[in-house]
């Protein structure tokens, strides 16, 4: 597992920050390899990442050792917002993976920005309470889906960059499960798996019903 980084100056980049909201000031991209720690638990807060490329999951060890999946954010998101000063949650690259760190700057500057990734991350954990409570394997699969749609899906194509355990371990369901849940969403027309890593929806209206 490696970390590096570059010059900001070769990547593109609004000198805003977050969606050309001016709060915070971009610094150099780093560049996580494959099942990189980004931060830990119990780690001093303090600064956002923004997912310049690749894809990031957020989870905790709960005390039998089992892992707990609480969220992915994917390329031009950011996470790493904390309610508290110390970090809740580890956060984890998935694949390669370029996070932009966004340091907060001076107290009381950006106070509705804050606000607005606040109310991001209260949606994004309704959401996973939303997903897990969800009584079949099947619709819990299905609400995955259509939410990597609506964030990525524009060309009727999911980038699935997660692993089946990952997925499992976010919907509360073993391995064999999340693939049987796929292979029956293949089945009735719903999706088409192009590759271990690639979801094209032939019927996203079909898939939002069963997601509901």
């Amino acid at each position: 597992m490696h970390v590096s980084t570059a010059s900001i100056a070769s990547f593109s980049l609004n000198p805003a920050g977050l969606d050309g909201r001016a709060f915070a000031r971009p610094r150099a991209i780093s560049f996580y390899e494959p099942e990189t720690e980004i931060y830990a638990q119990g780690e001093l807060a303090g600064a956002l990442y923004r997912i310049e490329y690749g894809a990031v999951r957020i989870f905790r060890l709960l005390t039998d050792g089992r892992r707990q999946v609480v969220a992915f954010y994917v390329a031009g998101e950011t996470f790493g917002f904390e309610a508290r000063t110390m970090r809740s949650f580890f956060a984890e690259s998935i694949v390669p993976t370029g996070l932009t760190t966004i340091a907060i700057e001076e107290k009381g500057r950006g106070s509705s920005e804050l606000m607005a990734l606040a109310l991001e991350s209260m949606v994004r954990a309704q959401e996973h309470l939303l997903v897990v409570g969800k009584q079949s394997a099947l619709e819990k699969v299905a609400v995955f889906l259509v939410d990597l749609y609506e964030r990525q899906g524009e060309d009727g194509t999911i980038d699935l960059l997660m692993t089946r355990t990952d997925i499992g371990d976010y919907l509360g369901m073993t391995i064999e499960t999340v693939s049987r849940s796929f292979s029956k969403l293949r089945c009735m027309g719903v999706i088409r798996l192009r590759s271990a890593r690639a979801i094209e929806v032939l019927d996203v209206t079909k898939l939002r019903l069963m997601s509901e």
